[in-house]
Order: C-alpha cells, then structure tokens, then sequence
C-alpha cells in the first residue's frame, strides 16, 4: 500500500510523545505498530486506534495517555469544519438529537463544530486559540438531559423503558463522551498552531502513577488506589529477590583463606557467612493534614498490602498530636476510599488548634511510643516537613534515629522548595536521609530500594 506522506514522523512522534509520558515502548513495539498500520490503513479510524494500541501498550491503565495523545498524531481531520458555524441553539438541538441516538459520529462532528463556532479566542493568527473550557460552557451540554430524556422516550413507542435513574445515567455518559470529544478537537487545533508534540507533553494528563500526590484530584487518587495491590505484589517480588541475593551471605575472609590451604593457596571455594533470616520491623509516622493526606494514605495502603515482608507493621498517624492507627488500617483494607476519614473520625490527631505541629507530634511520639522503635526497625516519616512557624523539635528525631535501624523521610514537597517559608525539611534533612518523593511512581522506586531485608 503507498504510505501517505508523514505518516512515518506521525507514528514515531507518537512514541515519542508516550515514552515521555513514562510508557515503555521498545524498538519491536515500534515496528509492530508501523506494520500494524500498514495493515490496518486509515479507512477505519477507531480500528486503527485499537491496532496501534494493542502494540504499543502494556495494560488497560495506559489507554488514559494513550487516546487523546492518538488523537493529536491521528486526527479525524485538519483545519476547521470549513463550513459557516451554525448558531448556538441549532447546534444545541442537533446536539439533543445525536445524543437521544447515541450517534458517535454525528456527535463527533458537532463537537468539530462547536470548537469552531464557540470556542475561539484570540484576534490574530498569533493570538488565536481554541478553548474546550469556553465551547462547553457556550453550549452547556449538560442542561441537555431533560430534552434527550423525552427523545428517548418517544423514541421507544412504549416498549421496555429504561428506569428513570439508569436512563439518566446512560444520557450523562453520553454527554461526558460528547465532552471529551469537545476536549481532543480543542487539543487538536491547538497542536496545529504550536505543534504536537509540545501539545502532547503540556495538555495530557499523565497516567495516575506520575501525578503529583500534592495536586492530585479526588478521581486520581481513587485511580491511584486502585494500583495500590498490583503495586505491591511487583515490590513484594522484588524483596524476595533481594532477601533471596542478602541470605547468601558476604565472604567468610578468613575461613576461605584457610581451605585454600589445600589449593596451594588459591581461593578456589570461596566460604559464606550465612546470614540469620530476620524479618525487619517498620513504623510509619504520618502527616494526615490538608493535601499531604493524599499521600500519606497512599503510602500507608501500600505498606499494609506489603504487611507480610515484615515481622511488625505499626503506623502512627499525626497532625498536632499523633496516635497509633495501625487497627484501624488493618480493618481498612475493604474500604480504602474510606481510610482517611476513618482515620480523623477514630483517632486523636489534633490539640487546641488544627495546624500541623511536627515538633509537638515527634515529641510526643518519642515519648509515648518509644518502645515501638529498636535496633531492627525502620522508620519511615511521611510529610512535607511544614511546621507552621512552631518549633521543629530536633532533638525527638535525634532520640528517634539513636533507637531506630534506619529512618528515612519522604517528602511530596519537590526538593526546590524546602527550607522555603515554614518548611524546616533542611534541619531535619541534618538528621536522618531525606527523599523527594512525589509521585506513586517514585514512592514504588523507593520504597524497593530502602526497605530493608
């Protein structure tokens, strides 16, 4: 077949664009996808998507990145509709109509339509843009259930109806699939003027393990809780194997030297010290307060799911006053959606104000709860190490890392901005091994490579 003119920079600019969003794509997945392609052609488009993304993709979680990065590389078409924009209320009627008929393609084009007559900014080719904020909230599609409801219903000539709920639900995943569409076409003009790839990089959310814990909304962290199990079974294997590669042991020197004796002197069997299997102890010290929840919930899920690599889990939760909430995460574990607001509901974490008060906090669990750190535990701090002015209390962490194995801070600030305003992270950065840790992705890199074995 003759390849239309660009294709291959489409393609390649279509990796590209995906591995910047941290999805691997190998050199075979690349020429599988040019094949794929070269089979599949572009007569059918939704066909062609599917292709591509059964080459390229490793797991249904990508397909968040993947569909509206195609559809810039890939688009149904170029330039505006061409044709003169209809006026706000004739494309709110027809919108009702393809809706009522769950038209995907009619649909399609109205959302061309509308992007065009409603969402243009801008009075020069320099300035000009196209807004799916704006066309949407010209249209206001959503105001559109009552009509459809009533076309649906006329539609079906007094056959089997839909409940009144479930038919309602079934026209607003019509109207959000509109709405999405509204969101690629502006995607896609915009990619025009100022290029695809830049477009591809800035517009596309990421895949929910590289969303910043901190500015993380209420659906992506649901999203992120739902990889806390698959996450953990990939860092639970990778314990093992590190346990497996710690029990062999380090070289005996002096025992291996001595059977060399029988060699002339040459080390040929080399002797072990055999390493006591001990399973280590962890305790998690977490701030539960204002966007750092987010994180420390996740954090908090994921150890409990890796409850088994240790011989105790306890986890300490804080904001001004801190409390033991380890029962409370082990019944937890049917209803992670629901931990945090257990968690506040239960437990004692707030004194006279409700500011988070990490030198207060620390104090107290330095002396209330000090038997719950020996020299086979590892501590873990989670927060952004923000005392809102108060004392940070130094000398608790030094008490806390004197008893502990290891203790190691993970802050979901980015690292430019500690020791800003009330952020006391470079003294305590002083004290024990502080990371950045702002995303579900780095979290899993880390937590593999400090836990201990």
């Amino acid at each position: 077949m003759s390849t239309p003119a660009g294709v291959v920079e489409r393609l390649t600019g279509l990796v590209g664009a995906l591995r910047a969003h941290g999805v691997r794509i190998g050199t075979g997945e690349t020429v599988d996808a040019a094949r794929a392609l070269e089979a599949l052609g572009f007569a059918d488009r939704e066909l062609l998507r599917e292709g591509l993304a059964a080459t390229l993709l490793h797991g249904t979680a990508q397909r968040s990145v993947f569909d509206p990065v195609f559809d810039l590389y890939f688009p149904r078409g170029v330039g505006a509709p061409g044709a003169e924009p209809a006026d706000r209320d004739e494309l709110r009627d027809r919108l009702a109509g393809a809706l009522a008929a769950d038209d995907r393609a009619m649909m399609a084009r109205l959302a061309a339509e509308a992007v065009d007559g409603l969402g243009g900014y801008g009075s020069s080719p320099e300035s000009d843009g196209w807004s799916s904020y704006q066309t949407l909230d010209r249209l206001r599609p959503q105001t559109l259930l009552a009509r459809v409801r009533t076309q649906v219903r006329g539609q079906q000539n007094g056959g089997a109806a839909f409940a009144d709920r479930l038919l309602d639900d079934e026209i607003r995943r019509r109207i959000e699939a509109f709405r999405a569409m509204v969101a690629a076409e502006a995607r896609r003009r915009v990619a025009e003027r100022r290029g695809r790839d830049m477009i591809a990089r800035r517009a596309v959310r990421p895949t929910a393990d590289r969303v910043d814990f901190l500015f993380a909304g209420r659906d992506q962290l649901a999203q992120l809780r739902r990889t806390v199990q698959p996450l953990a079974r990939k860092l639970a294997t990778r314990l093992a194997a590190r346990r497996r590669r710690a029990a062999r042991g380090t070289i005996d020197l002096r025992r291996t030297l001595r059977g060399s004796l029988s060699t002339g002197g040459v080390p040929i069997r080399p002797v072990l010290r055999r390493r006591r299997p001990v399973r280590p102890e962890l305790v998690l010290l977490c701030d539960v307060s204002g966007s750092v929840s987010g994180f420390s919930d996740f954090t908090m899920l994921l150890v409990q799911a890796l409850h088994d690599q240790f011989s105790k889990v306890r986890v300490f939760a804080f904001v001004n006053r801190i409390d033991e909430v380890t029962g409370l995460l082990d019944h937890g574990t049917a209803d992670p959606e629901g931990l945090g607001a257990r968690i506040r509901a239960e437990a004692t974490l707030t004194g006279w104000h409700g500011s988070s008060d990490y030198g207060v906090a620390l104090g107290e669990f330095a002396e209330r709860y000090g038997d719950a750190v020996g020299p086979r535990t590892t501590v873990f701090v989670l927060g952004d190490a923000r005392t809102n002015m108060s004392d940070p209390n130094l000398p608790a962490v030094r008490r806390i890392a004197e008893r502990a194995r290891r203790v190691y801070w993970l802050n979901p600030e980015q690292r430019a901005q500690w020791g800003t305003g009330d952020s006391a992270a470079p003294a305590y950065a002083d004290l024990v091994e502080m990371y950045e840790c702002r995303t579900a992705r780095q979290l899993g890199g880390l937590i593999a490579r400090l836990l201990p074995v």
